[in-house]
């Protein structure tokens, strides 16, 4: 593995950083997700998101399952050293698991969380 490209990252305690998925186009957050170095290289090596699964303690390639890969256009580190932003083409739209294009859909309104935009594919139909 490349020293360069994992030694100015802080990884926490439990060796990850924070990424952030950017649309490269329109600016919008996409998701965010979690990175180890191995995972942060492929994902550099492959030019697609490799994230890591907390819950299943593995590497995961973003749309392995779904189809809706995140092509890499760039990748930054913050000032802190302790957040990742990709840079990202979202093939098919769909970033979140929930069938929507963000998983930043809920906004909150007048004492609720409330869904602020449509699910575009039954995740039934997805996975």
């Amino acid at each position: 593995m490349n020293d360069a490209l994992t030694a100015a990252v802080k990884w926490n305690s439990d060796g990850l950083v924070a990424a952030i998925a950017q649309d490269a186009s329109t600016g919008r957050v996409l998701m965010m997700a979690w990175m180890t170095p191995e995972s942060l290289a492929l994902t550099i090596a492959e030019q697609r998101a490799v994230y890591y699964s907390r819950s299943r303690q593995a590497l995961w390639r973003k749309g392995e399952s779904s189809g809706h890969v995140q092509k890499l256009h760039r990748i930054e580190l913050d000032c802190d050293g302790d957040t990742l932003l990709l840079q990202v083409t979202q093939v098919g739209d769909i970033a979140c698991h929930t069938g929507r294009q963000s998983c930043f859909y809920r906004r909150w309104q007048e004492g609720n969380w409330t869904a602020s935009e449509p699910v575009l594919k039954d995740p039934k139909q997805i996975y």
